[in-house]
């Protein structure tokens, strides 16, 4: 059978519309063979949800949005159909919560309920909501912050008041100039301890040579001590005793004109009659010195001269 070229175009249009069909779903991400379980959420507000939006639990994608049905039966209820990994098991209680991030990135975060109530079955429904997360603090802090703003404009005011003040451009003068001299404080306490550590190793040297002499004045102080504890302190107490007796009683014998020293001292006319005494043999001798041949007779054939 011969192909004809109206067969050749046939196809090559058929299997580029398989082609773009195909590549559509891949770059929503919808996998057309894919063996996930199906569930239903029910939300009262999709804000933003479309189709292919992942299926995110603890940041990790567990499946995607495959399509968003309006119930007109019950208004105001939407129902997305959503493919979930089968080997996830969804509990009873398990909630659906949408949530954007300040990019406008829109994704269904599961809220996983008790798996000691049981599962749901797939084909469930699972219970939606809306998680505005930091833009729904956002706007819950909105009221709070219009009551502060004017409470905000009286500070800002009384803020400008004090800045127009002249007193605070003298203080902060004040300020650089005592910032300059704590400076200038700390550059010389640096140049002093610098000083300060070139000197030290003289300075431990001189406190090391003073503590060993004082080590060695210890020393001898202890071995003096020493000796001081070794005197017979009672002996020599004794015989210094016996010392001042004697030198008592020799005094008192000095005293009572008793022998010659005793004489000596207290009886004048002794005195005197030594000094007499003296004074004669003193001129004994300056006679004896002057005429000798008066004292002294020497002849060899012994004339005597008259």
């Amino acid at each position: 059978m011969k192909i004809t070229k109206e067969i050749k175009i046939a196809l090559v249009a058929i299997v580029g519309v398989l082609i773009l069909f195909f590549g559509m779903n891949f770059l929503k991400g919808v996998q057309l063979f894919s063996s996930d379980n199906t569930y239903y959420i029910t939300f009262s507000n999709i804000k933003g949800l479309s189709t292919s939006s992942p299926i995110m639990e603890n940041g990790y994608k567990v499946g995607m949005v495959k399509s968003i049905n309006y119930d007109y039966n019950k208004p105001g209820q939407i129902i997305a159909e959503v493919g979930i990994n089968k080997e996830l098991n969804i509990p009873m209680g398990t909630v659906a919560l949408i949530s954007s991030d300040l990019l406008g990135n829109v994704q269904v975060d599961l809220v996983l309920g008790n798996p000691a109530t049981g599962f749901i079955q797939p084909n469930g429904t699972i219970s939606g909501n809306l998680n505005d997360g930091a833009l729904g603090k956002v706007k819950e802090m909105v009221p709070q912050i219009q009551a502060m703003l004017p409470k905000l404009d009286s500070i800002l005011a009384n803020v400008n008041m004090l800045l127009a003040d002249p007193a605070i451009h003298t203080t902060l003068h004040n300020v650089e100039h005592l910032t300059q001299k704590l400076n200038t404080t700390a550059n010389e306490l640096n140049s002093i301890v610098a000083s300060v550590d070139k000197q030290m190793p003289g300075l431990m040297t001189k406190a090391g040579t003073v503590l060993d002499n004082a080590n060695n004045t210890m020393g001898n102080a202890q071995r003096v001590t020493d000796n001081l504890a070794n005197l017979d302190l009672e002996t020599s107490l004794a015989e210094l005793s016996q010392t001042l007796n004697n030198l008592k009683t020799f005094t008192e014998k000095l005293n009572q004109n008793e022998g010659s020293l005793s004489l000596l001292l207290n009886d004048k006319s002794m005195y005197e009659n030594l000094n007499a005494t003296l004074a004669h043999a003193d001129s004994l001798l300056v006679n004896l010195k002057e005429h000798p041949k008066r004292y002294v007779h020497f002849s060899i054939f012994g004339k005597k001269d008259k």
